[in-house]
């Protein structure tokens, strides 16, 4: 037999949604901002470590969404609500915090390198 929630969590999931859009409309300006602000710092000093600490709370905001969204998710499809959130929580946070890894050593190399060695045609 199939197990139907009563009341699924369809207002959570679009909930999730938002706030990950949203915070991730705020990292992209953010992260626009830095890189336009490159040109005017010195070059010999780069400042990864503070441009990070500015995107870190639209990116904190974007995991947030993304846990909420999955653990809706699997609580739509059938999954009990702390089995969904043993299964969200753990996926959302380590994905993002490779993803955050990855854009700080990119920020990195962008910094020191310059944007056209990023670029992936050449």
């Amino acid at each position: 037999m199939y197990y139907y929630p009563e009341q699924p969590p369809y207002f959570l999931l679009l909930i999730g949604f938002f706030i990950a859009l949203t915070s991730g409309l705020a990292l992209s300006g953010t992260l626009k901002l830095i890189v336009q602000q490159w040109p005017e710092d010195n070059p010999e000093s780069p400042k990864s470590s503070s441009s990070l600490k500015q995107l870190f709370v639209p990116f904190l905001g974007i995991t947030g969404g993304v846990c909420l969204f999955l653990s809706s998710g699997l609580q739509i499809f059938g999954f009990p609500s702390l089995l969904a959130l043993g299964i969200g929580l753990p996926v959302s946070f380590l994905t993002c915090l490779l993803v955050w890894l990855q854009l700080g050593s990119l920020l990195t190399f962008a910094k020191r390198e310059g944007m056209q060695a990023l670029d992936l045609d050449s």
